[in-house]
């Protein structure tokens, strides 16, 4: 591929096409009965868990802490390695967010901090699945349990991960899921909460429907009329549409197919890079099988910015993963200090993603190589 390379796409082909084209002719373009269908086809990659379909990751973070009864007085333990969103959902809901650091090698949350940040009022211990990488799920589920409080795993890079044989969707209480346009399969906008708990499963499933109650034998006045429908507790609107449900069922046929070209990919990246003493290549987990979702390189703090405006300048779509989330101004206003978890904060300096989508050619991998042995060649 010449020209600008992207740092991510989305993988659409013409069965995806036919898909959402017929669903646009269906009755039913939302509430209908594609999004139990894909609700359904999730549950095959999740362990046999079901999950609730919403309108992106975010929304999914939203109603997960809300099924979770996160509120405030509570604290909330989240890794600084992420998307902003990942505390920002717990915070809408008035909870006190507490940062732990993230393991050296992989980026994700380390169980040993997590522990350390907990208190009496630690509701949830939530981890992120760091590029595609699950963190020691087993340790954390530990840490969860001794503090009595419940484990959420943000999956939103890593559907079809495996740790120690167990698919992501069944190592947590609750998981978040994106289908954003560049995750590793799309709904254009989209998400998912995967629960282990059938009381979650319903609390989530209430929250993404305004927190209707439409159940005669649940309702406070069932009596009311055929017609009646009841709120017990405040939801919002996360419907995600049967049109982009139909497209997420259809990705789902090919999801194998694009973790195992993304494994490809960073495999090939991890060959050509090997002999570049200035590039440390991602760690790969012994007891997990990676859906790769990014490709999280790391170089000498001084030469990240270069290198990052060197691939730029050559049409590479690079990208660094992440700031901080506690660097950003609404947690700087919050009285959040720089410097309280020093190996993320390295991570940040060190991090440039290659680009890692299912499109991208063995060519175009090598390309990016070519340009990255050659800076530091000088």
């Amino acid at each position: 591929m010449s020209g600008v390379l992207p740092y991510a796409r989305q993988e659409i082909d013409a069965s995806d096409v036919e898909a959402v084209s017929s669903a646009l002719t269906d009755p039913f373009l939302s509430t209908g009965p594609a999004v139990a269908r894909f609700e359904s086809d999730l549950a095959a990659w999740t362990g046999g868990h079901p999950s609730v379909v919403v309108t992106s990751g975010t929304a999914a973070l939203h109603t997960a802490y809300a099924a979770a009864g996160v509120g405030p007085g509570q604290q909330v333990v989240v890794p600084p390695l992420t998307f902003v969103a990942t505390a920002a959902a717990a915070a809408l809901l008035g909870a006190e967010v507490v940062f732990a650091d993230v393991d050296e090698a992989t980026g994700c949350l380390d169980p040993a901090a997590a522990e350390a940040a907990l208190t009496e009022r630690t509701s949830v211990v939530a981890s992120v699945d760091y590029a595609g990488a699950p963190a020691d799920m087993d340790a954390l589920r530990a840490v969860a349990d001794r503090a009595g409080a419940l484990l959420l795993e943000d999956a939103a890079h890593s559907i079809g991960t495996t740790w120690r044989g167990r698919p992501v969707g069944s190592l947590a209480d609750l998981t978040t899921l994106s289908f954003f346009a560049t995750k590793n399969l799309t709904t254009a906008e989209g998400g998912a909460v995967v629960s282990t708990s059938p009381d979650l499963h319903r609390a989530a499933a209430r929250f993404r429907n305004h927190g209707l109650v439409r159940d005669p034998a649940e309702q406070r006045w069932p009596d009311e009329g055929p017609w009646h429908q009841e709120v017990h507790s405040l939801g919002l609107n996360y419907r995600l549409p049967d049109v982009l449900c139909t497209l997420g069922s259809s990705q789902l046929r090919r999801l194998a197919g694009f973790v195992a070209r993304r494994a490809e990919i960073s495999a090939r990246y991890d060959a050509a890079l090997a002999e570049v003493a200035e590039v440390r290549t991602p760690t790969r987990p012994a007891d997990a099988e990676v859906a790769w979702h990014l490709y999280p390189a790391r170089v000498p703090e001084d030469a990240r910015r270069p290198l990052f405006e060197h691939l730029r300048a050559a049409g590479i779509g690079v990208q660094v993963n992440y700031v901080p989330a506690y660097w950003h101004p609404v947690f700087a206003d919050l009285g959040y200090q720089r410097g309280q978890c020093p190996v993320a904060e390295r991570w940040y300096r060190q991090e440039i993603s290659l680009p890692l989508f299912v499109g991208l050619t063995d060519d175009d991998v090598d390309r990016v190589c070519d340009l990255v042995r050659a800076y530091f060649a000088g």
